[in-house]
């Protein structure tokens, strides 16, 4: 599949009708059933479990999935544009909390039995279970090669010790699609198994707090000699790690696509403030130097949208996109960094106030830089591939 690179607009170049159409109605979709509430929701520290399904009935949840499973097939842009709507909810939790399934159920998707996707991906993408990853460890962080939580056989079933951190939609999760030790040390022990609530040892903290993404609850998880059916992992015994590289790619160019969003409405909000706010008798926008910060986090946006659109283009096409998703995960954070803290310049002592959306943005853009991979993680990455 070949892709042109003009001088047409990045819409045309990548979005066609049908995208249009996704597009409208996760937006019809966020405008009705998310923005009256996402204030509410922003402080209760969780949206409503029957959000969920709504999202499934209206196809939102299956966006990229295969039909067979009970999803709506299309290409990689039909997920960028739902995902780029759903954050103009304005809250990045919101999308990451009612988005968890998409860096949980992937691995199954590509690797699982019929049977594990009968239990473990319809229920998910028809709003009725909801899915988690459980891959980050209390001492580990994104050091994934050497994580401690441990799978030992016994007969027809696992016995899993150990602890997750940091876990989107951990308290509430169904299901988490869980990396554990089965092998010797390094990234050849490990294996990909799906853990069910209600599992004996398995147990979950509460909510943990945050400085952002407040709408998503956050859960550290713990394994107690937690028997797993053999039934659930997911491919082959100590080939986990290599499923989640590849899993890895789509959850930092997900993350990409947050980060350039958070931008662009950091941007639309610093932009109309600008027109309407006077100072010394002119509205902010008379004031050259904040045009110029406009227009350079203008520029910004563009660039790192265009360069997060050609990767994401190239993924599609089934090109290994490994070195340049980390370039465009790192870019995009960097300029959501700027875009956030320029945007809260601009408003001034009204951009540090609860209740301005600036306010929320700056607080959720903190942990893009850090999830999926931090920047120093993405840099190493990026250094061994030139």
């Amino acid at each position: 599949m070949a892709f042109e690179f003009s001088t047409q607009s990045t819409l045309q170049q990548y979005f066609g009708k049908a995208h249009d159409l996704v597009r409208k109605s996760v937006r019809d979709f966020v405008k009705k059933e998310i923005l009256p509430h996402i204030d509410e929701w922003e402080e209760a520290g969780e949206f409503p479990l029957s959000l969920y399904r709504k999202a499934a009935d209206v196809g939102i949840l299956g966006i990229g999935y295969p039909e067979a499973v009970g999803g709506t097939p299309g290409d990689i842009f039909f997920k960028v544009a739902a995902s780029e709507e759903l954050m103009r909810s304005g809250s990045g939790g919101l999308a990451a909390g009612l988005g968890s399934l998409d860096i949980a159920i992937p691995p199954i998707v590509r690797h699982g039995t019929d049977e594990q996707k009968k239990r473990f991906v319809e229920p998910v993408l028809a709003g009725e279970r909801i899915a988690a990853l459980g891959i980050t460890e209390p001492g580990g962080g994104s050091d994934v090669a050497n994580l401690a939580t441990t799978a030992v056989r016994d007969g027809d079933h696992y016995v899993v010790n150990g602890s997750k951190t940091f876990i989107t939609s951990g308290c509430r999760a169904d299901q988490v699609t869980c990396a554990v030790r089965t092998g010797g040390p390094g990234a050849h022990g490990i294996s990909f198994i799906v853990i069910e609530k209600g599992t004996p040892g398995f147990s979950v903290s509460n909510k943990l707090k945050k400085t952002g993404w407040w709408a998503s609850d956050t859960a550290e998880l713990f394994f107690d000699n937690c028997r797993v059916p053999v039934e659930n992992r997911i491919g082959e015994e100590n080939k986990g790690f290599y499923l989640i590289m590849e899993n890895f790619q789509s959850e930092r160019l997900s993350l990409a696509v947050m980060a350039n969003m958070t931008a662009q409405l950091a941007l639309d909000e610093a932009t109309a403030h600008a027109k309407g706010r006077k100072a010394f008798g002119k509205p902010l926008a008379g004031f050259q130097v904040t045009r110029h910060k406009l227009a350079d986090m203008a520029t910004l946006v563009e660039v790192s949208r265009e360069y997060t659109y050609r990767v994401a283009a190239c993924i599609d096409a089934g090109i290994d996109q490994i070195k340049e998703v980390s370039m465009a995960k790192n870019f995009a954070c960097s300029v959501s960094d700027r875009a956030t803290y320029d945007a809260v310049q601009i408003f001034g002592g009204y951009g540090y106030m609860r209740g301005y959306l600036v306010e929320r943005l700056a607080r959720d853009n903190r942990i893009l830089s850090i999830g999926g991979g931090t920047t120093e993680i993405m840099k190493e990455i990026i250094s061994k591939l030139m």
